[in-house]
């Protein structure tokens, strides 16, 4: 029986189960689904489970501009250093939020816990924040706020608020369900984009979603309904469209020409600063 809810949830447009090289699986990229999802430009989903240590790599210090990286881990260890002073490492529910601004260097690598799971995102910056101070922060497990399943990584749901201020309209969730659970999300006013992509188990959003794809939703401002067939792990998406074109660089976003020159300008001097003292090739 086809209910009025399951008639108002949002459809999926496009999936996709990426592009796996090592313990990395690109779900998205700002040269394809970025296009489409904007400001989320970018995901990667890790997991080392099946790959040879040799062949995990090591992720050494290398440039953004232009964007925030959020990092979510949900199993095992990784470390982590950038050219904010700060270094060390996180473990399974940690969140790193690097807001590279006009210019920031990031790296690490996946430490010695075994597996590792988790994704990274990246999220293009508004013109008043792409060549603004870069920051960043780390957060515990006990920092992250919950309502029901949800683990709000940014912006808001329901009574629980991500301690990680972002610079434009943005959700990103990451949810457990167990079998046979459902879940209806309904982003706020505004968050016309929305996509999901599943870490662990199986779900019907309403088509069959499995672990390690990624599904869009139409644009529109409808809820989404997750049904969980097995235990379930995903994160999911939604925000206000980025209305500003994608100015591409190797590592950088940016919405207009001048201001990827300048981001890139930013980058390169911290690079000649990092190779003077030894921290790069």
């Amino acid at each position: 029986m086809i209910t009025e809810q399951a008639l108002q949830s949002r459809s999926v447009v496009f999936r996709t189960s990426g592009h796996r090289r090592g313990p990395i699986t690109r779900l998205m990229s700002p040269s394809d689904l970025g296009e489409l999802l904007r400001p989320f430009v970018f995901l990667d989903h890790v997991d080392t489970q099946g790959v040879p240590r040799a062949a995990q790599g090591d992720y050494g210090l290398h440039p953004h501009s232009g964007i925030a990286t959020v990092t979510w881990l949900l199993e095992g260890r990784v470390n982590y250093e950038d050219t904010l002073g700060r270094r060390g490492q996180i473990s399974h529910g940690w969140l790193e939020w690097m807001n590279a601004g006009g210019g920031a260097w990031h790296g690490g690598n996946l430490g010695d816990a075994g597996r590792v799971r988790g994704f990274q995102l990246w999220v293009a910056l508004p013109p008043a924040a792409e060549l603004g101070e870069a920051e960043s922060s780390y957060l515990a497990p006990h920092l992250i706020k919950r309502e029901g399943p949800a683990s709000v990584l940014l912006g808001r749901y329901g009574s629980a608020a991500s301690a990680i201020a972002s610079p434009s309209p943005v959700n990103y969730l990451s949810v457990k369900l167990k079998a046979g659970e459902q879940w209806r999300y309904q982003p706020p006013a505004g968050h016309t984009v929305a996509w999901a992509a599943v870490g662990e188990g199986r779900l019907r959003v309403p088509q069959g979603l499995r672990a390690g794809e990624l599904a869009v939703f139409d644009e529109s401002p409808e809820a989404i309904d997750f049904h969980a067939e097995v235990d379930s792990q995903f994160v999911l998406g939604s925000a206000a469209k980025h209305p500003h074109d994608l100015v591409l660089g190797y590592y950088s976003v940016h919405t207009s020409a001048a201001a990827l020159r300048e981001g890139e300008a930013r980058i390169r001097q911290i690079g000649a600063r990092l190779r003077a003292e030894g921290r790069v090739g």
